[in-house]
């Protein structure tokens, strides 16, 4: 036989769930609450209407003394059973409902009672205070019992104190109404209780739906998880309310966004400043994978609606991706080149076999001359007019490339360029980018022309590049600036519309500006202005080689 499974014991304590824990103290604190309101509401109660039968016993008191007949047959009659002291005094207790009316002389001897065996007897309180003319206010025991007391002198007509009154309430009556009152206070305090236990199970279901029934064991997991998940992956997330202020943002996105955690709680143009960042983030700018540039990043932005009205953005970096598909852009470019120089070279290889075996062998001699001497002048040209090395190399490549598709590359007679420039990597970047765009703007057009010019204005670095392609209209002239902004198809390796705001970038970090307006005979013309771009003359920067090889950049 298998054995029979353990019998399940029963757990007591706090249930685990949010719902449940948060029903049971909201239930404790309304039960508290109550029983302490109720508390707090009885023991006054049981003071005031002790108060309020003493006050009635002195009125009553007070309305018996001031009565002129009743001074007058005390001092005129004896304290008999049947004398007009005692009959005046029933009256007044049978019409006032007191439990009994005394009237008592000097020495405390009693003219008047309920029970008529007492009159003439002395009375079982100390009457000194009331003979003494004070008005007196107590809760005492006499031969009738417990009862609420009013004693007050008894004044002739000329005021002299001869004697005085004592009216008495029965406790038993004044108990009564505290009883009577407690089933109705304890109707309220549950009425009160019921709407308390209600709103309680209103609240503890909205809790339950907002934390899925969770423990709150589950949700201290789930938030180290999420904590653990957010400072581990390496992309970049920003949360934002349904204000649109960022509520959290990771280690990643921090490092992206170049910024820290004081962005928390603020907007995201007051954390990033105005741009296309925080356009993307705010949601002022939608869709898939958008590009946005941040600093010298290259980022993908994809930002999601939550429920609670706010949103999720995600971080990607793609510098390094970018610049992947920029150079193996530049790869197939070359390679097209090269493919069409070897092309070229085979037909002139071929011409030159056909010459020579024409045996004209002074026609062949000119045609290599004339072919060497158009690349050399070509070299020559660049060199001559751009000093820097890595510039001249890279205008050399793009003019290859340019003729290879059908468009002519020229520098301007204007160029004067120094090897002084402080960042010619980032000079080649621009001249690159803008270089490209042109020379994919006057590709296919009848008689394609780019021309660079590149000059020196004291430490001020002035480029501009002319095509006579199409042109921008002039709605777009900022626009084409615009990270993610273009009018070309995609390249394989991912988006267009970064170039170009790469060129602003970096010239407004160096204190400058890149434009672009209409260049003379129609086409395109982009200006880009860079302030202190080049070194002063006892600054010059050399180019030396190092001990592993390669190239850097020193000051003389």
């Amino acid at each position: 036989m298998s054995p029979s499974p353990p019998a399940r014991r029963l757990r007591l304590g706090m249930p685990r769930r949010v719902f449940s824990q948060v029903l049971l103290m909201q239930l404790a604190i309304a039960a508290g609450v109550v029983v302490l309101a109720t508390g707090l509401f009885l023991a006054p109660l049981s003071n005031q209407l002790d108060d309020q039968a003493m006050r009635r016993a002195l009125a009553i008191a007070q309305t018996t003394a001031a009565v002129p007949q009743i001074a007058e047959d005390l001092r005129r009659t004896p304290p008999t059973v049947d004398g007009p002291v005692q009959r005046e005094a029933e009256r007044i207790r049978k019409a006032s409902g007191a439990e009994y009316v005394v009237v008592m002389d000097l020495n405390g001897t009693r003219w008047s009672h309920t029970d008529p065996d007492e009159v003439g007897g002395h009375v079982s309180t100390d009457p000194q205070k009331a003979l003494a003319g004070q008005d007196v206010m107590e809760i005492d025991s006499g031969t009738l019992g417990r009862s609420a007391r009013g004693k007050v002198p008894l004044r002739d007509s000329a005021g002299t104190i001869v004697g005085a009154v004592s009216v008495g309430i029965e406790y038993d009556s004044v108990r009564a109404r505290l009883i009577h009152a407690i089933p109705g206070l304890f109707a309220y305090a549950g009425g009160a209780l019921a709407v308390g236990a209600l709103a309680a199970w209103v609240i503890s279901r909205r809790v339950q739906r907002q934390t899925r029934d969770l423990a709150f064991s589950d949700i201290s997991a789930l938030l180290a998880e999420r904590e653990a998940m957010l400072h581990g992956i390496r992309e970049g997330v920003v949360a934002l309310d349904r204000s649109g202020r960022v509520r959290l943002l990771n280690d990643e996105a921090q490092r992206l966004l170049g910024i820290g955690d004081e962005a928390v709680g603020r907007s995201p143009d007051q954390a990033l400043g105005e741009g296309r960042t925080a356009d993307v983030l705010a949601g002022r700018v939608t869709g898939t994978d958008l590009i946005a540039v941040r600093g010298q990043r290259v980022l993908v932005v994809n930002r999601m609606p939550t429920d609670d009205g706010g949103a999720v953005a995600t971080l990607r970096d793609r510098t390094e991706l970018e610049q992947l598909g920029r150079e193996l852009d530049s790869t197939r470019g070359l390679i097209d080149a090269l493919r069409a120089q070897d092309h070229e070279h085979a037909n002139r290889m071929h011409t030159l076999l056909g010459l020579l075996e024409l045996e004209m062998y002074d026609d062949a001699v000119d045609f290599v001359g004339e072919v060497v001497g158009d690349h050399r002048a070509t070299s020559e040209q660049v060199t001559e007019k751009i000093e820097d090395p890595l510039l001249a190399a890279l205008l050399v490549g793009k003019a290859t490339v340019a003729a290879e598709r059908g468009v002519a590359l020229w520098v301007s007679d204007g160029t004067r360029l120094p090897d002084r420039l402080v960042d010619p990597r980032g000079l080649v970047t621009v001249v690159g980018n803008l270089v490209d765009n042109a020379l994919d703007a006057v590709a296919g057009t009848p008689h394609a022309r780019v021309e660079v010019e590149l000059r020196a204005e004291g430490r001020t670095a002035v480029l501009r590049i002319r095509d006579t392609g199409p042109g921008v209209p002039a709605e777009q002239r900022e626009l084409v600036f615009t990270e993610g902004w273009s009018t070309k198809k995609p390249p394989a390796h991912g988006k267009r519309g970064i170039g170009l705001s790469l060129v602003r970038r970096l010239a407004e970090r160096q204190g400058g500006s890149a434009t672009v307006g209409e260049a003379v005979g129609g086409g395109a013309e982009f200006t880009v202005v860079l302030p202190e771009a080049l070194a002063g003359p006892d600054l010059e920067p050399a180019l030396t080689a190092t001990a592993n090889g390669t190239v850097e950049e020193e000051s003389r």
